[in-house]
């Protein structure tokens, strides 16, 4: 998909996505995917009418039809980044309009979102033998990112309780405190690593204590990321799936992941783990093996074939507790773009 190198007085202008370019958005990206992704479009047009300030789309038309589309979303939080971004997730060009700048008016509508909600970058992954999608991030002047993308299989990971650091969401600066998959021993995911903890599903009352732990392990208050975590849990399960762990009574720990499906091109299902935090006063006592040894139960149940998650390359303790547990690298990249 090559993007115009400039923009002309001839080149289509962008505008707002809107809920009734849901078929021709569906349809075009039916011809790319091969398949329809009809409820992930669905819902990502409908959070953008209940969240406009989280959510960034465009579309250009061509002739009186829509030509191409873009969806992105507000970073506040997730994968541990420290400055808000905006994450590109979906973009598609009509068959046969490709070269005519589209894309490219779609990026600079994107850029200049980002740009005016004082956003430093935009931030994307794509598989790697995906030629088309790496051409046309390259042409748009993205660049390889610094995190790693790391993929399990529901039914592959090991979960056990020895050799646990704390946990922190990914790309922490502290890394003796980091996210917490456990490793060696001879328990397997069934030896029921979720034993040490009592793990439930997040609730209202939960907040404090996520506020607490996460503010705890990166030294930074992010509440209002916390808070949309907790909302999209309670308000919209069959997306997020978020458990807090409790140790004597006491929250010890939490985990948020999502299944939405879609993002990125993506066609099979695939849980998206954002952030994790163990309580550095309840280290090396299971508690992050027991919430992760739940959450792939969880998505056991909701069919779920893998699950990944972004971490930074300088997170040692991180990328070496995740690889000991069954992740593994993913065939997927990151990109970043840094704006001005």
């Amino acid at each position: 998909m090559a993007i115009a190198a400039t923009r002309t007085d001839a080149s289509p202008e962008a505008r707002r996505l809107a809920p009734a370019d849901l078929e021709a958005v569906v349809a075009i990206d039916a011809r790319h995917s091969g398949r329809t992704r009809r409820f992930y479009f669905e819902r990502r047009l409908r959070a953008a009418q209940v969240e406009p300030e989280l959510h960034v789309q465009f579309a250009v038309d061509d002739r009186g039809e829509l030509a191409g589309y873009v969806l992105a979303r507000r970073l506040a939080g997730e994968f541990g980044l420290r400055d808000p971004a905006l994450r590109l997730e979906a973009i598609g060009v009509r068959e046969g309009e490709q070269g005519h700048g589209i894309g490219h008016e779609l990026m600079r509508a994107l850029e200049a979102a980002a740009t005016a909600d004082a956003l430093g970058s935009i931030r994307t992954t794509a598989a790697w033998r995906d030629h088309r999608i790496l051409r046309f991030l390259d042409a748009a002047g993205f660049e390889l990112g610094g995190n790693h993308v790391l993929q399990c299989g529901v039914h592959a990971g090991r979960l056990g309780a020895e050799h646990e650091p704390d946990v922190a969401a990914p790309d922490h600066r502290n890394l003796a405190r980091e996210l917490d998959y456990s490793g060696a021993a001879s328990n397997d995911f069934d030896a029921l690593a979720r034993d040490h903890a009592d793990v439930r599903s997040l609730s209202p009352a939960d907040l404090p204590d996520l506020c607490r732990i996460d503010r705890r392990i990166t030294g930074r208050d992010r509440r209002e990321y916390i808070e949309r975590v907790v909302a999209e849990a309670l308000d919209d399960s069959a997306v997020r799936v978020s458990l807090a762990a409790r140790v004597d009574g006491i929250v010890a720990g939490f985990v948020a992941a999502r299944t939405d499906f879609g993002d990125f091109g993506r066609t099979e299902p695939v849980a998206v783990l954002d952030t994790i935090g163990v309580d550095p006063d309840y280290a090396h006592r299971g508690v992050g093996a027991a919430l992760l040894s739940q959450l792939l139960v969880n998505l056991q149940g909701l069919r779920i074939e893998r699950v990944e998650t972004s971490v930074g390359r300088g997170n040692f303790a991180l990328l070496e507790f995740l690889y000991a547990v069954g992740f593994e690298q993913s065939e997927r990249l990151s990109f970043v773009k840094r704006l001005a």
